[in-house]
């Protein structure tokens, strides 16, 4: 519990500073429908047809003239983006920062194994995306309450529940590439999410590359998906969950053998 405390106290100022962007900006953008929900009522059909484009953001699949359709469209997006962009930053610099800031010979001398210190700051990981997940929901649920106009909340959640089983994957996989690295990562994992964004919408676009869906996380957490009630595919599921245990499993070998510098 102390190197859980020690892990949160350490990066409160990360976690506030994107939970709080990440809220507002949904929050500002969903308060917007109210202000634009006439003018895309008017051209949805519109953007439900521009072929591949539609596809690529699941316009072809719900609707703008709806505020489930622009929630799942619109704030999903940058949600996902953001909650990504945070998960896959707090994976890649919890390990490599003790060798970076040169506090690893003092941490892995304290009475704790090296298993044990890994295991506390993935579980503090983990906290830390679940108090990020609170917050930002909480703007989200707070715009639409103030928006009061019909909205499926129960999808909502559903879309939270992949989006944060999302998250995991992609901290996890950052969690073992920051155990063989001695110096943050950051650049590294931020690029990883936007990759796996990418493939998300060149698989929905192009038959030649859809088999990335079975790679990128961002293909099972889709908003789009969810609010049209799309069938998920258990294989998503299963993939995740391999590549979150087989990631924290190689994080714990690496660290357990490797010579950390002091």
């Amino acid at each position: 519990m102390i190197l859980i405390r020690h892990e949160l106290k350490q990066g409160l100022k990360k976690l506030l500073i994107w939970s709080l962007s990440v809220g507002l900006i949904c929050w500002a953008c969903t308060l917007l429908y109210m202000s634009v929900k006439d003018s895309l009522a008017n051209v949805a059909d519109m953007y439900a047809n521009m072929g591949k484009m539609s596809e690529a953001v699941g316009l072809d699949k719900v609707s703008l003239a709806t505020l489930d359709g622009y929630f799942a469209t619109e704030i999903a997006l940058m949600f996902g983006l953001g909650a990504g962009m945070f998960a896959s930053m707090i994976g890649a610099t919890s390990l490599s920062k003790e060798e970076e800031g040169h506090t690893s010979e003092f941490l892995y001398t304290l009475p704790y194994g090296r298993l044990t210190v890994v295991f506390w700051k993935y579980l503090s990981l983990l906290l830390t995306l679940l108090i990020f997940n609170i917050i930002s929901i909480g703007f989200e649920v707070l715009a639409v309450w103030q928006v009061n106009l019909d909205f499926s909340y129960d999808l909502l959640m559903n879309y939270h529940l992949l989006a944060f089983l999302m998250q995991v994957e992609l901290m996890t996989l950052c969690f073992f590439i920051s155990s063989f690295n001695s110096r943050k990562q950051t650049g590294a994992a931020l690029g990883i999410t936007l990759l796996f964004y990418a493939m998300d919408m060149m698989c929905r676009v192009a038959p030649d590359l859809e088999k990335l869906k079975y790679i990128t996380p961002y293909y099972f957490a889709s908003g789009a998906d969810v609010f049209s009630q799309s069938k998920l595919e258990a294989a998503h599921l299963i993939i995740a969950a391999i590549v979150i245990a087989l990631s924290l499993a190689g994080a714990i070998l690496i660290m357990q053998k490797r010579d950390l510098k002091d």
